[in-house]
């Protein structure tokens, strides 16, 4: 079996993206969990064909080349705030052009999850809100799941 870089697999889906084709992939890192795992769950993406929306799951690439999935938390004057699941910090201002995915559907718990599914409703617009709670949650959801 080959090893491919990571960056180098990313870009060549943002290729297929960008001639408007639909990829999958399997989740690699752990900024969108709890509603996201590692190596467990696939995401589905395309091309973002319209405005992007807080609550979105987006696909972009930072300044620094590294490629990032995180979730839309605000938008302001046509720049994007984003943050994981995971995470307490919110990333921004990040432009419109960095933006080249949006994913469309989950696999989770090899189960299929859309935006009008309860679960992906909950991680787009609840717990964007809980920020500060975040640590303590992740932390007993961490301590029960053993």
């Amino acid at each position: 079996m080959k090893t491919v870089d990571t960056k180098e697999y990313i870009s060549m889906l943002r290729t297929l993206i960008e001639e408007g084709k639909q990829v999958s992939m399997i989740i690699s890192g752990s900024s969108m969990a709890p509603f996201l795992i590692h190596a467990r769950d696939h995401i589905y993406l395309k091309s973002p064909s319209g405005e992007l929306r807080k609550g979105d799951m987006v696909f972009y690439q930072r300044s620094n080349g590294e490629y990032v999935m995180h979730r839309i938390y605000n938008v302001k004057n046509e720049e994007y705030y984003l943050i994981g699941d995971a995470q307490t910090v919110i990333e921004g201002p990040i432009q419109r052009e960095q933006i080249f995915a949006i994913i469309i559907k989950v696999k989770r718990k090899g189960k299929w999850i859309v935006p009008e599914d309860f679960q992906w409703k909950f991680f787009a617009h609840i717990w964007p809100n809980i920020i500060p709670l975040r640590r303590t949650i992740i932390k007993t959801y961490r301590f029960f799941k053993r």
